[in-house]
This record gives structure tokens, sequence and C-alpha cells, in this order.
């Protein structure tokens, strides 16, 4: 006898102080979840405890089985709701995720990574094992310039590798979350090929990207009104992938953008992204399983992904120097304003005096983030960046001497 398993998805958009009408629609999230029967419900973007606490509460009588991983400063946001026991977690934090002096950004602080929960799920007398995964890659920003390219790539790498070494006795696999890549990016061609998962969008047939668009949606109140005037579609950048287990087959039945366009008797949305759902069917069935990735395919995303870590190193080696450069300067400069003044005696020293004194002050500080960048931050984004590219080297290593590629 088959099993129905069912998927929830969704970018909260939980920022605190920052995101629009945040209180109203965590509460609405959780009532609309609550008349729900979902398997397991995948957050993003929920930033606070106090958020998390309100809609485990809520939801406790229909997904009573709950887990936040916990990381970082503020959090990585993201958390996995169930109605099965969860037996295992695990959290996986990113070696390279963006950076600490981008405040405005802020993903650093969050200490971003990939959540695993390892759920038994019991249907009459079949007991199935599946490894939900969650995540939230770092943000894209600018497209055109896209600063965090290789960090995202590399993220990427990170979740598809935990995902292939973690995911061996599980019956089901799901990966569920804000990818923050859209299709065909080489992010998400790793993420698809190293572990050898299906983008659930692909299999349900759908064809209309405007429709399935999760990101500045036209139905969204939040889309900016320029995209709206425009009718420029939006972006698919969450997703759910899967894969079946060796001895399971897996159907798929449904992939839809579960939530209304606003929230009841309100003139917004549920959040800025789009909510995903997907529906699986799973079967036991000793005699199915070949889940063997396309190791054609695999290598050509690890060789567009080294090329991309050896642009990176550059990029660091270069920004190094200029940091050096920067901290040159800027001794030099604290050098000129504490000598003068005791070599020359003028007037015009003691009546600006107190200005001196602030630039003395302003010029320690820069001077000191100008160290601390050369010396300290450019040594952990090389290692972090380093370290993914020698992982990348040993896997494709791999499939050069078993495949003769």
């Amino acid at each position: 006898m088959s099993l129905d398993f069912k998927i929830f998805t969704l970018n909260c958009w939980g920022l605190r102080f920052v995101s629009k009408n945040l209180k109203s629609r965590i509460y609405s999230i959780a009532e609309q979840l609550s008349d729900q029967e979902y398997d397991v419900v995948c957050l993003q973007e929920l930033w606070t405890n106090r958020d998390f606490h309100v809609l485990k509460k809520k939801l406790h009588s229909v997904l009573p089985y709950a887990h936040y991983f916990y990381s970082g400063v503020v959090g990585s946001g993201i958390c996995i709701f169930s109605k099965h026991p969860i037996e295992e977690t695990f959290f996986h934090q990113w070696s390279v995720n963006g950076y600490i002096h981008k405040l405005h950004h802020g993903d650093w602080w969050g200490g971003k990574g990939v959540g695993l929960c390892r759920l038994r799920v019991d249907k009459e007398n079949t007991t199935y094992y599946v490894n939900v995964y969650t995540t939230h890659l770092h943000a894209e920003y600018n497209r055109t310039s896209d600063d965090y390219q290789a960090h995202r790539i590399l993220q990427a790498y990170d979740t598809a590798q935990f995902i292939l070494l973690t995911s061996g006795s599980a019956d089901l696999v799901v990966l569920a979350g804000d990818l923050n890549t859209e299709p065909g990016d080489l992010a998400y061609r790793i993420i698809l090929t190293v572990p050898g998962l299906r983008d659930a969008y692909l299999q349900d047939g759908c064809i209309s990207e405007e429709k399935f668009a999760t990101y500045e949606n036209l139905r969204n109140s939040y889309t900016p009104s320029s995209l709206l005037k425009e009718k420029i579609i939006g972006k698919r950048i969450d997703y759910v992938m899967y894969h079946a287990g060796s001895n399971v087959t897996v159907s798929q039945k449904n992939y839809c953008l579960p939530l209304p366009d606003h929230i009841p008797d309100q003139c917004y949305s549920y959040s800025d992204h789009e909510a995903i759902l997907v529906e699986l069917a799973i079967t036991r069935d000793v005699k199915s399983g070949n889940n063997s990735t396309d190791d054609v395919a695999k290598k050509a995303v690890l060789e567009e992904s080294l090329i991309l870590c050896e642009e990176a190193l550059k990029s660091i080696s270069r920004s190094e120097v200029h940091y050096w450069v920067l901290v040159l300067v800027s001794f030099i400069l604290l050098l000129v304003i504490l000598i003068i003044p005791s070599v020359i005696t003028t007037s015009f020293f003691d009546n600006f005096s107190t200005l001196m004194d602030v630039l003395k002050v302003l010029i320690t500080i820069f001077l000191v983030f100008f160290f601390l960048m050369a010396f300290m931050w450019s040594r952990i984004e090389t290692h972090g960046i380093l370290s993914g590219k020698l992982a990348i080297e040993v896997s494709l290593r791999k499939i050069k001497n078993n495949k003769n590629l």
C-alpha cells in the first residue's frame, strides 16, 4: 500500500523591524498550516524565537514535532515541523557565507547552513525513513554583478555533498527551501546532479514560469510596483527536490502554490515569497531503486565550479593587497597626525585640537578594520573557498577514475 506524503515550504520573510506586517503574517501562516494535513513543513527566514514558538504552539495538534536549527549570531532562520516523529537532527554550517562587514546584507550573521531531520513514518505495518533537508542559500542581491557567486556555488556543493553522504539509508530524500538560484544556474545544477535529485516542478509538467514564480510573482502584494507595471514575471528560486531510496518507488501526485494571493480580509500576502506544496506517493519495492547520478553532467558542473573557485581565489588575493595598501596609508596618516603637532609648534593645531583628536580616532578605527580584513578575513575566506575547491577536485578524480571520462 502506498503512502501519501505532503511537503510544504515557505520563506516567511521574518526580519524583525524590516519585514512588513510580520506579526499578522506569522499568525496567518499558522492559521493556514493548522487547517491543513501536511506531513512536513519547511520554513525559512524565521529569525526570532517568538515567531517560531507562536507557530510551534499553534501547530502542535497537527504537526507535533518541531526543530529549529540554531546557528550564528541571530540563528539560521530555518526550521522543520513534522507530523511524524523526528528521530535524528543535524545542522551543517557552511564555511563561506557572505561578509561580516556587509551589515546591510546580514547573511554572515545568520550562520547559515543546511539542516536535516530524519523522520520515522509508520504506515500500517510498514515503516519508512524520510530524510528532510531544508536550507536557505546566500541571496544574490545583484544578478549582473554578483559578489557572492563563489560563496553560493560552494554552499550548493556543500549542501549536495551533505545530502549525498547522509541519505544512504533513507527511503525518501527531500530538499525543500529557498535556494536563491534560478533554474539553469550553476548552483541549481550542482544541487540536482551531485546527489541525483529531481526538481518537483519539472516532474509535474508545469510550463508556466509566470504562474509558478516563487519570488516577485505578479500576484504577490509585496512585488515592487515597477515590476507590476512592466508585467515582468517573477523568479523560481524556491524548490522542493527529492529522490527515492533503493527499496521504494516514488510518484508525484501534485505540485502547486497552495496559499491564496492575499490573507483573508487583508490587502497583503503571506510573504514576499510563494509557498510550494508537493504531494508524493511512496511504495515499498525491494526490486526498485537505481539512483545513480549522471556522471557526465556531474563532471561538467564540478569543472565549471572549479573555474569559479579559481577566479574567486584570485579576487581574494587582489582584495588582500588592496587592504594592505589601505593599512599602510592609514598608518602613515596616523603617524603624520601624531608627529606634526609635536614638531611644528603653532596655534593652528591648538585651535583644532578637538578635530585632530576625532581624526586620530577615526583613522585608528579604519586602520584596525583594514588590518583585520587583510590579515584575518582574507585568510578565512581563502581557506573556506580552498576547502570547497579541494573537495570538488576529490569528487572529480573519483568520477574520472571510475568512468574514464
